[in-house]
């Protein structure tokens, strides 16, 4: 059973996910709003700005602004089980996500497939909420094989009245919840769900590991475990594959290796077809293809056949070819975590992000990389690889605040 705001209040808890802004940017947003979920999920707001996300007394706060916001009814628990759907609409473009309880299990054994590798200082961070509030506070953000049973229900029940229905300050994007609390159509969604024979981890890796991990946690800590107790599940949001959009993710650096501008251009030609397009921001057009912008001109990057194994997963795709043959190869970076001459940025910020920070003088160069596709996480998901860093940038993101599942 879900624990959720009241329709009237959905606007003054809902908030943006935990990891994509700062704790100053939380602070701002949530000053005078005692309801924001930032003091839940950011709960270092309620600190001197000099106060550690980290510290101690930080993850305890989250717990009593958890019970206080019980307490006053700021989210409030449903009297049923039942599923969710979940509309985000961003630029005219809608996506149906299903908020479901995923089995612990199913991470574990790998029914629920990862694209990318995690941290453990960021898992233990997140376990300690988790463990602390004894809740999945926000969800994670799944995709499965597109299913016309769940399209059908979806519609179906799409044409009635949402619970909630607002436009997001923070993104502009418009955000609608719709409750599935019929008999029939709950089983209907838990008996399509189970003939699915995996889902996808499309956003929120270090959510989900932390989530399944507490969950299997509990379970070896409870000598009476049963199997159908709360922290079996954590809270996701599935989309089929065919709805999601991912952006591109962008490349900034700060120089060239030595390199003067008239020789890294020249090195560029051996691997790529180099044409010049202007002073006019250029968007790739196709897969191996890449924007180039330097001394306040485009180029385009044409990969030259024999480059690239088409039936390797990983290799083929643009992320890589671009690390191994401008980055590395040309550039000397070769650790994308690590490297502090690189820098990254989500395609929802656009190309004029990418020469605004070249022509101020912080970065030397940018590169705009053509967009994967859901096909291609799900293909290297499936082959038990894991995808380069910094290779998928989805948006809309999820909020956060109109669903929350408690442990116990």
């Amino acid at each position: 059973m879900g624990l959720r705001p009241p329709k009237d209040l959905v606007e003054k808890v809902e908030s943006r996910p935990y990891d994509v802004l700062s704790s100053d940017e939380a602070r701002a947003e949530a000053e005078g709003n005692p309801m924001s979920l930032y003091h839940i999920i950011k709960p270092e707001i309620d600190f001197p700005e000099d106060t550690s996300e980290y510290d101690s007394r930080v993850y305890q706060r989250a717990s009593e602004n958890f019970s206080k916001f019980q307490q006053m009814r700021w989210l409030v628990q449903d009297e049923q089980e039942m599923y969710y759907i979940y509309a985000q609409t961003m630029q005219g473009r809608t996506q149906y996500g299903i908020v479901v309880a995923a089995a612990v299990e199913d991470y574990m054994n790998g029914v629920i497939k990862k694209h990318e590798l995690t941290r453990r200082d960021k898992e233990e961070d997140r376990m300690r909420h988790v463990r602390v509030t004894n809740a999945n506070m926000e969800p994670v953000f799944f995709a499965y094989p597109d299913n016309p049973v769940l399209d059908s229900l979806v519609a179906r029940i799409t044409q009635e009245v949402p619970e909630y229905d607002f436009v997001a300050p923070g993104d502009g994007f418009r955000h609608r919840l719709w409750l599935v609390d019929k008999a029939e159509d709950i089983r209907t969604v838990t008996q399509t769900f189970a003939d699915i024979p995996c889902l996808y981890i499309a956003d929120g890796h270090h959510r989900s590991a932390a989530a399944a991990l507490v969950g299997d946690e509990k379970a070896r800590q409870n000598p009476g475990h049963r199997g159908d107790e709360e922290y079996n599940y954590f809270m996701a949001v599935c989309f089929p594959a065919g709805q999601l959009t991912i952006l591109d993710y962008n490349r900034v650096v700060k120089d060239l290796n030595g390199l003067s501008p008239a020789d890294f251009l020249q090195a560029l030609e051996a691997r790529f077809e180099v044409t010049p397009k202007g002073a006019t921001a250029y968007r790739p057009q196709q897969r191996h293809e890449f924007s180039l912008y330097l001394d306040g001109q485009w180029y385009a990057l044409m990969l030259r056949p024999g480059q690239v194994d088409e039936d390797d997963p990983i290799g083929r795709l643009d992320v890589s070819i671009s690390s191994r043959l401008i980055l590395d190869e040309l550039l000397g970076i070769k650790d994308l975590r690590s490297d502090k001459r690189i820098d990254f940025v989500g395609g929802l910020r656009g190309l004029d992000e990418l020469s605004r920070r070249v022509d101020s003088g912080e970065m030397r160069m940018a590169l705009a990389l053509y967009p994967v596709s859901m096909q291609d996480i799900m293909d290297i998901a499936d082959s038990g690889n894991i995808m380069p860093p910094k290779a998928t940038w989805f948006e809309p993101k999820l909020r956060s605040g109109l669903v929350v599942h408690k442990l116990c």
